[in-house]
């Protein structure tokens, strides 16, 4: 069945008409209706809105899910399902399934995410380039997207063409990488996951593909480990690597010491918050569809975030659960949550996704029937309906579903609970093991009223391990389930909840409160800059106000101890602070918890989830490597399915923590004896339409001096040199004189005396106190701060502020300063690492989509 056309009598709104009642709907929250107006509200090409606010949303889902609930026994009516959905409060569809349902103004897919492939050991240029254009044609459809390359033939190996080896891995990296970068999807670019096995022979080339945060910016990386790879590295033995890596008869072989592999994953992880891990035999020994495999449901990748492993051309849609939704009395005593209602709605959550996975079909008919009528000759057409015609059928055969939960870390403090306490972790789990039963006994319900999903095979899943989990808690259901089957093949995660978090106004998915309060700046007019209210004007003469933002939950705490609305907006840090300690959030934030407590939430957390779980264990930025490759190890023994660690300023451009609070001893530093001749690298750049040169000597390649200005005069000569050396001496009065020398074209050594006598004395008094404070280690950011902060009167001497900024900025990857890298959505600098991805804590938005 083909969905419906777009109906002909909706009428377009204004923009101001939807921003009012969406402002209006999030009670004030303009971040919150800034996101929905922006990525969910029913929008046609052209940009015009046919919503008002989520609650005309809500309808829309509300009234697609019972025209699906009519085609079965014993439906659900549109007003049950819109109660259900109503003001985030309960079962809440995330990204494509709430800007896609209903929506007949595009054709894209309700799949958040899929996952590609080629058959096993196929790794011509032809399947390569195939699985380029189909990545390419998903993420034109608002996926995202996860492929293995374990399949590609190692650098150096023997190939049948002029080439006469293969190029190998990190090659391929780039390729899709690019091809992901080049995708826009709505003011947002695609998201891609790239997998290896650790068995590969270029293991260790994969895991150091990213260390440079420039190179394969496009995708997440994660390599596969096996349980025979994490028992050398326990015992320290050794590894053998082959290609292929199923064969038995392999082309290329040769055996490690599995700690040096490990070290280069863990420094990866310590450097650059990647490669990720996967522990691969845990992934499919707990995997259900895996017992599918001969039906084509062997799993070989996962999605970008990493908490739906999938096989080749399955999808999933996605739904959470509002776990604060169901604490009664919150914040006070008696607060206690409702199991009853919890019990009755996720049974009703899984409904609306086995709806969901019809609701898909529709689309991928719509998909395919445009395809077929494009004007394109066929042989363009080709892939990508073949793509469509195998991802429909994987579809249809194992109903796929992907339920989860959000709003964890809220609902354990509205029940004054600490977040990552004993006590949390036995809530924790009686939750997810209440979803797991009501979620799998609305499954086989399913089953006897609309069949069982097609490939179902009860034999196969005998004595699984999740299976017998459900077995020890509720033997009557699997019993059940044996007899009459289920209707999806496996239906639970814990996903990312980044944007939809803002909509419930709760922290996100399984993660604590990441901040409980910050700064916020709104550009105002100068003539309404007022002492009442802090504000700063910025370099170019703009006025913005700066306000406090209050999280949610904190927020209705405060309430409860008597604070008004006026009495909170007034509070100052400090007395915040005080209020902080005493409120339930204690103690609880992302940068409090520690790694074990977070482990430990995982693990527990997994046993109840066939699928698997995004969530990232956040440490501070003094964390040695050693602790990496602990968590690591112990994630592994506790039976995690993977593990995300980002360590404090280990990736450029995230922001983690204001650390300006801690109280720290001054301490004494004893810089380096700047030898004789420093090794230097020459940087051209242009200001204001001005050429401009910089000469940065480098002591252990880190900037320990620097030399800026126009490129006139004595530099000149540098506009086409790259690098050489700066020499210091001593001039005819005696003083210090750095001299620049080359090597030419012809080889000829060339020396420019004088490199201070270039500038004119400002330009050079202010030189010296650069180069000091570099000489004395401090980092680059705050370097760059200061010489932002500096005060120079006239145009040229602030043009050379700029150019000594650009200049160091360089020696800082993507050149841009960590604690200030903008969100491509709100324009905010809130960049953080969370849910294993680059998320802003502001607006939402995520780069895996």
């Amino acid at each position: 069945m083909i969905a419906p056309e777009p109906p002909e009598t909706l009428e377009a709104l204004t923009e101001e008409e939807v921003k009012e009642a969406s402002i209006k709907y999030f009670d004030g929250d303009v971040l919150a209706a800034e996101v929905w107006a922006s990525k969910y509200a029913l929008k046609d090409g052209q940009g015009n809105y046919y919503e008002k606010s989520p609650d005309d949303m809500h309808r829309r889902l509300a009234r697609e899910f019972a025209r699906v609930e009519e085609k079965y026994a014993k439906p659900l009516s549109e007003e049950e399902i819109y109660e259900l959905l109503k003001g985030f409060k309960y079962i809440v569809p995330q990204g494509g399934p709430m800007a896609g349902i209903g929506n007949e103004f595009q054709h894209a897919s309700l799949s958040n995410c899929f996952v590609i492939g080629v058959e096993q050991d196929a790794d011509s240029y032809g399947s390569v380039m195939t699985m380029d254009e189909e990545l390419v044609q998903l993420m034109k459809r608002r996926g995202g997207v996860g492929l293995d390359l374990s399949h590609i033939r190692p650098e150096g190996s023997s190939v049948n063409n002029s080439a006469l080896t293969a190029t190998g891995i990190v090659a391929f990296m780039h390729r899709f990488s690019n091809s992901t970068r080049e995708v826009a999807q709505g003011g947002r670019r695609g998201a891609l996951m790239l997998t290896l096995s650790v068995k590969h022979p270029e293991a260790i080339a994969f895991a150091r593909a990213k260390r440079e945060t420039t190179a394969v910016t496009g995708a997440n990386i994660s390599l596969k480990l096996d349980d025979a790879f994490m028992q050398a590295v326990e015992h320290d033995g050794s590894f053998k690597q082959q290609f292929p890596i199923h064969s038995k008869s392999p082309q290329v072989t040769h055996k490690s010491r599995a700690q040096d592999i490990w070290k280069e994953i863990t420094e990866g992880a310590w450097q650059s918050a990647e490669p990720g891990v996967i522990f691969w035999d845990t992934v499919t020994r707990e995997s259900l569809p895996d017992r599918y495999a001969g039906e084509g449901f062997e799993t070989v990748s996962t999605n970008p975030c990493g908490e739906i492993p999938l096989c080749p051309y399955d999808s999933c849609r996605l739904m959470a659960i509002n776990l604060a939704g169901y604490v009664n009395k919150p914040f006070y005593k008696e607060a206690h949550f409702d199991f009853e209602l919890f019990r009755q709605h996720v049974q009703a959550a899984l409904r609306l996704m086995d709806d969901l996975v019809d609701l898909e079909l529709e689309k991928i008919d719509r998909v395919i029937a445009k395809i077929d009528n494009d004007p394109e000759p066929e042989q363009y057409k080709l892939t990508e309906k073949n793509l469509w015609l195998k991802i429909r059928e994987k579809c249809k055969n194992g109903r796929r579903t992907g339920l989860g939960i959000t709003g964890l870390g809220d609902m354990l403090a509205s029940l004054g609970i600490q977040y990552g306490s004993n006590a949390s972790i036995v809530m924790a789990e009686k939750i997810q093991s209440t979803l797991v039963q009501e979620a799998y006994r609305s499954s086989v319900k399913l089953a006897k009223e609309r069949g069982a999903f097609p490939v179902y095979n009860a034999k196969k899943e005998l004595d699984h391990p999740f299976i017998n989990r459900i077995k020890q808690i509720d033997p009557e259901l699997i019993k059940e389930m044996t007899e009459h089957g289920r209707r999806n093949i496996a239906m639970l995660t814990i996903a990312p909840t980044g944007s939809t978090s803002l909509l419930t106004q709760t922290t996100s998915g399984v993660e604590p409160a990441f901040r409980l309060y910050y700064s916020r700046r709104k550009k105002i007019n100068a003539a309404k800059a007022s002492d009442d209210h802090p504000y700063f004007v910025d370099d170019n003469g703009d006025y913005y106000e700066e306000y406090a933002v209050f999280h949610h939950g904190f927020k209705k705490w405060l309430k409860t101890q008597g604070f008004n609305a006026e009495e909170i907006s007034e509070l100052k840090p400090k007395d915040l602070d005080k209020l902080i300690n005493k409120s339930p959030y204690a103690g609880a934030s992302s940068d409090q918890i520690s790694w074990t407590s977070k482990v430990k939430l995982q693990s527990v957390l997994q046993k109840w989830v066939d699928h698997s779980i995004s969530v990232t264990v956040n440490l501070p930025e003094s964390t040695p490597q050693s602790m990496i490759s602990e968590i690591y190890l112990e994630a592994w023994k506790q039976g995690c399915k993977g593990i995300t660690v980002y360590r404090e300023g280990s990736r450029s451009g995230i922001l983690v923590s204001d650390t300006s609070k801690d109280k720290q001893d001054f301490v004494e530093t004893n810089p380096p004896k700047r030898p004789k001749e420093l090794e230097a690298a020459v940087l051209q750049f242009k200001n204001n339409h001005e050429k401009w040169v910089a000469v940065v000597g480098l002591y252990n390649n880190k900037p320990y001096e620097i030399f800026t200005g126009r490129a006139d005069n004595s530099f000149s000569i540098l506009s086409k040199v790259k690098k050489g050396k700066v020499i210091k001496g001593k001039g005819k009065n005696g003083k210090n004189r750095y001299d620049f020398q080359y090597v030419d074209g012809d080889g000829y050594r060339i020396t420019i005396e004088g490199l201070s006598r270039t500038f004119d004395k400002e330009y050079w008094n202010y030189a010296k106190l650069i180069s000091g404070v570099l000489r004395h280690g401090m980092p680059l950011k705050y370097v760059i701060e200061m010489v932002d902060d500096l005060c120079l009167d006239g145009q040229t001497l602030n043009t050379w502020r700029n150019g000594v900024k650009r200049a160091l900025l360089q020696f800082i990857p993507n050149g841009t300063v960590p604690t200030d890298q903008t969100c491509p959505h709100c324009k905010e600098p809130a960049m953080i690492y969370q849910e294993s991805c680059l998320q802003c804590s502001q607006c939402g938005y995520s780069k895996c989509g």
